[in-house]
């Protein structure tokens, strides 16, 4: 957008309107509103616009040599498309005015010209360019952010397991549905030595690629932290630090992460700000697993995570979710919230870690209905079989 004064070109062929207009306008130009510049035919004035592309406005006499005012509107949209025009027209001349407009001109003037019906046509359609700028500005901008979320879109999910580990002991899934606006969920799930498998589930603070990024550094440094550590509570220690000292944008990033050894059905797991998961019975029975405490990660560095753990019975679920997730509004904005969560097993108990997933998401779903989302709704589920299954 081109900044005050703005530019019009002044077509005519007459040689006096130029010291006319010049000393009749004397006083916005002084203001410093408007310059004008001066062509004497269509053919001179497209000239100047190809050479000139701070001009803004096309002030046009109809009646020219070499080239006449309406097929100049014809040519100028070739030039620039953004470029408003304003016609000169002999008084009562409707048949040319009608060409006009419908060649584009944005409005008209008649001879013998007013300069104060000329101000007001001339502020009139500078409003109208400013507008129809700003529009275009905020329209660009919107493909702009579009581009950014549809990239953070594709990061967050190349990252995403897409294989999930099943065995007769147990069996783990885990699904994302992206909002409107792209956040920073995550999960993992990660193979660890003698059998124990690692869960995760993460939520970056921020929107767009700078969370996508953020994303990404968290997931690296908690594989690298998972496989190096035995303790969640040290895993989200070293996680911590890690994501701390390289942290210019201020980010933080909510973390709950487990171990579960088959050998002894111990889920053991450390919380850093995240939501609660639910361990769900075999009788689908629904509870949350008790407060292990922890602060989101990458604010403050030495942040010591405690842990807790429970002993897997056959048949239970444990469900680990974002806040997209019991945050899920409906049309009404109600949330879906944790007591919903919590009875979706209620009158059917989950038989495998992919059916609990897509019930908590068609429970979800159904509530929500068309509501448009802004968090991404998140879910990993982990199911013990039993050794003997």
């Amino acid at each position: 957008m081109s900044a005050l004064p703005y530019k019009i070109l002044v077509v005519d062929d007459e040689p006096d309107l130029e010291p006319l207009m010049l000393q009749r306008m004397r006083r916005p130009i002084r203001r410093g509103r408007y310059t004008f510049v001066f062509a004497r035919n269509g053919l001179e004035a497209l000239e100047r616009l190809n050479q000139d592309d701070t001009i803004d406005m096309v002030l046009s006499d109809i009646n020219m040599p070499q080239m006449d005012g309406l097929t100049l509107l014809e040519q100028i949209p070739k030039v620039d498309p953004n470029i408003r025009s304003v016609i000169i027209s002999a008084y009562g001349d409707m048949k040319n005015i009608r060409i006009a407009m419908n060649r584009g001109a944005f409005d008209f003037v008649t001879k013998p010209i007013d300069f104060s019906d000329l101000q007001v046509t001339i502020d009139r359609t500078m409003r109208h360019l400013i507008e129809w700028r700003e529009a275009l500005e905020s329209r660009d901008k919107l493909i702009a952010l579009q581009n950014e979320l549809d990239v953070a879109s594709k990061m967050q999910q190349s990252i995403l397991p897409t294989r999930f580990p099943e065995n007769p002991a147990y069996h783990a899934y885990g699904s994302m549905e992206p909002a409107r606006n792209v956040g920073g969920d995550f999960f993992d799930i990660i193979r660890l030595d003698g059998g124990r498998i690692g869960i995760a589930i993460a939520d970056v603070s921020d929107k767009g690629v700078p969370a996508a990024l953020f994303m990404m550094s968290s997931r690296t440094v908690l594989r690298g932290a998972a496989i190096g550590t035995t303790s969640p509570g040290e895993v989200l220690y070293e996680m911590n630090n890690a994501l701390y000292e390289n942290n210019e944008a201020a980010m933080f990033v909510t973390v709950f992460y487990a171990v579960f050894d088959p050998e002894n059905r111990q889920f053991v797991y450390a919380n850093g700000g995240h939501n609660t998961p639910l361990i769900v019975n075999a009788d689908g029975e629904a509870s949350a697993l008790p407060l292990t405490g922890g602060v989101a990660l990458a604010m403050l560095p030495d942040i010591e995570y405690g842990y807790n753990s429970v002993t897997l019975a056959p048949g239970d679920t444990v469900v680990l979710y974002t806040d997209g997730v019991t945050e899920a509004i409906n049309d009404v904005e109600e949330e879906f919230g944790m007591d919903r969560l919590q009875h979706v097993f209620t009158d059917k108990p989950p038989q495998d870690a992919r059916e609990a997933n897509d019930a908590i998401f068609s429970a979800v779903s159904g509530f929500v209905g068309e509501t448009p989302q802004f968090d991404d709704i998140t879910c990993v589920t982990f199911r013990y079989r039993g050794s003997e299954a």
